[in-house]
């Protein structure tokens, strides 16, 4: 746990001195919410895709920021050196999750505030689509942790996102409700987590309490223990 616990500071510490990240984290999702927030002024898309919205922002922003700073840490050697001493694959893992996963309560903080200062209206318990936004985010980042062990560059590591994101995109119900997809999609749907990020940030917008979203979460977490285990396994030492 100590071990874990200082990788996560040495990660925190570092992006505390990397403003084009802390800047991609915080404000970029909040950018585009005020660009859907001033294209739609008066109409209720913003209602109806904020929520969605703010669970898929900081999915998509986190699992880009991992995907490469873990890259970058085999390219320099770093995750080389950290191996010769006591920490072990799931010390490095756990650590990145647990220093994201500070970050992505700030971010959901950020985001949620930002997207209700807006207009943004949501029915259901506000505490809730920052749990959920910050699941999210944790999600996003353990993928990244994930997919970055199948790139040997930051551009490879870059291209992933397309690869693991867009057909979570196109058949998560966003733009599409998923019961009217065909049977084949809805079916592979149901294996993405994001469909379960959009179905409890929908839910929570029309009202929804804890008891309509807990199966949602629940499968949510489930895909994030099951992303920390595959990083672990998937981790390399080195970029050849």
């Amino acid at each position: 746990m100590t071990l874990t616990a200082t990788t996560a500071g040495r990660v925190l510490a570092q992006l505390r001195f990397d403003r084009r990240t802390v800047a991609l984290i915080l404000v970029l999702p909040c950018l585009l919410l005020g660009l859907i927030a001033w294209m739609f002024d008066g109409t209720p898309v913003l209602d109806q895709f904020g929520p969605m919205l703010v669970g898929l922002f900081p999915l998509i922003v986190m699992f880009l920021v991992t995907s490469v700073a873990t890259l970058r840490e085999r390219q320099s050697g770093t995750l080389e050196r950290l191996m010769t001493t006591p920490l072990r694959k799931g010390d490095f893992v756990a650590g990145y999750a647990l220093a994201f996963a500070a970050l992505a309560l700030l971010q959901s903080l950020v985001v949620v505030g930002f997207a209700l200062a807006v207009g943004m209206g949501v029915l259901g318990p506000l505490w809730l689509v920052l749990v959920v936004g910050m699941l999210d985010a944790v999600l996003g980042c353990c993928l990244g942790l994930a997919a970055s062990a199948l790139a040997r560059t930051e551009f490879q590591a870059v291209q992933m996102m397309p690869a693991v994101i867009f057909p979570q995109l196109i058949t998560c119900g966003l733009l599409m409700p998923r019961d009217q997809m065909p049977e084949v999609l809805e079916w592979l749907s149901r294996v993405f987590p994001l469909t379960y990020a959009v179905e409890a940030m929908q839910t929570l917008a029309a009202g929804g309490e804890w008891a309509d979203v807990q199966g949602a979460v629940g499968a949510i977490a489930l895909f994030i223990v099951g992303a920390v285990v595959l990083g672990v396994a998937t981790l390399r030492r080195r970029t050849a």
